[in-house]
């Protein structure tokens, strides 16, 4: 979709990336880093005062304590994290659990190691996780189940009861979890992101992923890091080391600089809010639905009576060639690629290419 926004000059709100500068800090952190000599190689598991920086907010937020030396690992971005982890747990056979609508790395992550991909189908408008398929497919044995919240891309969120009841399911087998937490600072109206890393069960089984790119509006840096125990962990840095063994220096010393400021990301939520809020009001009377959105950086929208002849994916190349906005279909996010009648748009904007969108988007009848 960006690349055929791209060829009818459309506004993009389809790939999910902020659309504003990163704070000035950023370049600031880069040239010390340089005059720092930050030119060679990082140790392999990162970065250790960055890793140190994690673990302090890992404990301020979660009560979590992880050692930085043999617990945390920098990664060449969230989804790289992503795939060392399932080579790390998936072995050729092994039936892996995820939740559809799904961010589409992980079907084919589980299949280049041999896995065998589980999809099963979010419930509701609020995308609810269905406890009895899931129960029904661990009885016949899932090596790992992959949850993701904040949730792309339908903003939806798990809750302490949610994250408790998962942790009951997996507690007398050997189920391991992938947390995709890379959203973790973005909810909105006053909920919490509870992440597995306070659930006394998943906390040991899972390894957690999140991103830097997401919280400091710098997706082009590429660096993110995972957590786990250190048994977990241990095995997880043998996959790392031989996949990037360590990740761009001057970044790392950058972020490392930024977390000192925590106020970068205990407002991450506020200002989303806003943008969200500004989305939401733009098309409020229109002919487009708004599913709920609790969390990230996406609202799906339901597409109008007048597009419903279409599939979601046609209807959002028409949008495209014809009214000059590029919308997300929701059908890729499922693996038999339903039609969902739902788009997603991306709101990671300045206020004014919103207000844009939404007036284009008004333009439905």
């Amino acid at each position: 979709m960006s690349a055929l926004a791209q060829t009818h000059g459309a506004l993009n709100l389809a790939q999910g990336f902020p659309g504003f500068a990163p704070s000035p800090e950023i370049q600031a952190g880069l040239h010390e880093a340089c005059e720092r000599g930050m030119f060679q190689y990082a140790p392999m598991p990162g970065y250790l005062p960055l890793r140190e920086d994690i673990a302090r907010q890992l404990e301020h937020r979660y009560d979590f304590c992880a050692s930085p030396q043999e617990e945390i690992t920098i990664t060449a971005g969230g989804t790289q994290a992503l795939y060392t982890a399932f080579t790390t747990i998936v072995q050729p056979g092994d039936r892996v659990a995820y939740f559809e609508p799904a961010y589409d790395s992980y079907h084919p992550a589980i299949c280049l190691n041999g896995g065998i991909p589980v999809p099963i189908q979010l419930q509701g408008e609020g995308f609810e996780i269905p406890w009895n398929e899931l129960e029904a497919e661990l009885s016949i044995g899932l090596k790992a189940i992959v949850i993701n919240s904040p949730h792309n891309p339908s903003g939806s969120i798990l809750s302490s009861e949610d994250l408790r009841q998962l942790g009951e399911l997996i507690q007398s087998t050997g189920t391991f979890v992938i947390s995709d937490e890379v959203y973790e600072h973005i909810v909105f109206d006053g909920d919490i992101h509870f992440s597995v890393l306070q659930d006394p069960v998943l906390k040991h089984r899972s390894i957690v992923v999140s991103s830097f790119g997401k919280t400091y509006h710098a997706t082009g840096f590429k660096l993110g890091y995972a957590v786990a125990g250190a048994g977990i962990m241990k095995e997880f840095r043998k996959i790392h080391q031989y996949q990037v063994f360590a990740v761009h220096s001057a970044s790392q010393y950058t972020f490392h600089r930024m977390m000192q400021n925590p106020e970068h990301h205990e407002q991450l939520g506020a200002f989303y809010q806003g943008l969200r809020d500004v989305f939401r009001a733009g098309l409020q009377g229109s002919s487009w639905g708004l599913m709920p959105c609790r969390g990230t950086y996406f609202q799906l929208l339901k597409v109008p009576k007048r597009l419903q002849g279409y599939g979601d994916l046609e209807a959002a190349e028409w949008l495209c060639q014809e009214k000059g906005i590029a919308l997300i279909p929701m059908s890729p996010f499922y693996a038999d690629g339903r039609n969902t009648g739902l788009l997603r748009a991306c709101f990671a904007k300045p206020v004014e290419i919103l207000e844009e969108a939404t007036a284009l988007l008004r333009n439905i009848p």
